[in-house]
C-alpha cells in the first residue's frame, strides 16, 4: 500500500477542497461524499458540520494533485 498523505485537492474543490481531499485520502467519489457531509450536517443543526469543515481547511495542507 502506498503512503497516503491527508491533503486539500487542487482539482477536486468547490469550496477550500477539503471534500475532495477526503475522498481523495479513502478512495471515495467526492461528491458522494459531499452529500453525506451536508445530510449530517443538517441534521446536527449544521454548527458541527461548519465548524469541522473550518478547521479541516486550516489543518490540512494544500495538495499539489500530481499524477
Amino acid at each position: 500500500m502506498a503512503n497516503r498523505v491527508l491533503r486539500r485537492s487542487r482539482s477536486n474543490c468547490w469550496l477550500a477542497g477539503v471534500v475532495g481531499g477526503l475522498g481523495n485520502y479513502f478512495g471515495i467519489s467526492a461528491n458522494k461524499l459531499r452529500l453525506i457531509y451536508v445530510l449530517v450536517s443538517v441534521l446536527s443543526a449544521a454548527f458541527p458540520g461548519i465548524i469541522v469543515y473550518l478547521l479541516l481547511w486550516f489543518l490540512m495542507p494544500q495538495g499539489d494533485d500530481r499524477g
